[in-house]
């Protein structure tokens, strides 16, 4: 039983979740991060991401922020119906802060949230003219630009630059990192255990092909609901329950004493 108050499949990569059906080739893996999403690819789906309006994605996963899917998908709904439209930028830039607020309120920490997204939308208007024109510039801009700019944007980190790219601009070799990805890469030694989101990142982004990306994040936020749960791993009373167990180092994971702590703070990463 998954920790988290989530919906039975990710948004973002379930079979009513976007994306589109896809198939990779069938040779060795040549790292280890690379069979991990393989084996995520077999237990859950293979897709491939982009085509979502850009700033819709944008407002999405900022809503999506420190809260669950089920808090931010209601608040992302209502959000549409209101402002939704033509424009959803030039919209949300003439927005009335507390109705916004108000609006999204579903989706936790509204007021900070309705700040970011009505400057976002002015931002956007401002240096681009429409959401479209947003829209072209994710999509065929240089992916390393676009991230720059992007995190040049108050309230946009890491996780929501690259979620964009992904889900709007269908980049490969995105491998978006939020707190299921970070607390697995890092307990299966993929990433070191006293990585950052950012050094996450990169270390998935160099173990796995570019073309699978996209769904091994899915999968594997999928995963660590149903599997790899922060307080309760299955692994935790029996190694046979984990489908990834033969490829997992198990760091900072105590079957022996029951115990589980931060990678970070395992002996073995000291």
């Amino acid at each position: 039983m998954s920790d988290d108050p989530e919906p039975d499949r990710n948004i973002s990569g379930g079979a009513d979740g976007g994306g589109r059906a896809a198939t990779f080739g069938t040779g060795e893996p040549a790292t280890r991060a690379e069979a991990v999403v393989d084996r995520l690819g077999d237990l859950y789906w293979t897709k491939a991401y982009g085509g979502k309006p850009a700033f819709e994605c944008l407002v999405r996963t900022i809503l999506s922020q420190n809260t669950s899917d089920v808090a931010s998908q209601p608040a992302h709904d209502d959000l549409l119906t209101r402002y939704g439209g033509d424009d959803l930028a030039a919209s949300l830039a003439a927005a009335d802060r507390d109705e916004l607020a108000e609006t999204i309120s579903s989706a936790g920490l509204y007021n900070q949230k309705s700040t970011v997204i009505i400057d976002a939308a002015q931002w956007v208007c401002e240096e681009f003219g429409s959401a479209a024109a947003f829209d072209e510039y994710v999509t065929d801009g240089d992916p390393a630009e676009v991230r720059e700019t992007l995190l040049s944007v108050t309230g946009v980190g890491p996780k929501t630059a690259d979620c964009v790219l992904l889900f709007a601009g269908g980049r490969g070799g995105v491998f978006p990192v939020d707190t299921h990805v970070h607390r697995i890469a890092r307990r299966m030694g993929l990433a070191p255990a006293d990585a950052d989101h950012e050094g996450v990142r990169e270390a998935l982004e160099r173990g796995v092909p570019a073309e699978k990306c996209g769904f091994g994040h899915t999968a594997m936020i999928q995963f660590g609901r149903e599997y790899c749960t922060a307080r309760k791993p299955a692994c935790l009373d029996d190694p046979e329950a984990c489908p990834l167990a033969d490829l997992c180092d198990q760091v900072g994971v105590y079957p022996e004493t029951g115990d589980v702590v931060d990678p970070a703070d395992a002996p073995e990463s000291a």
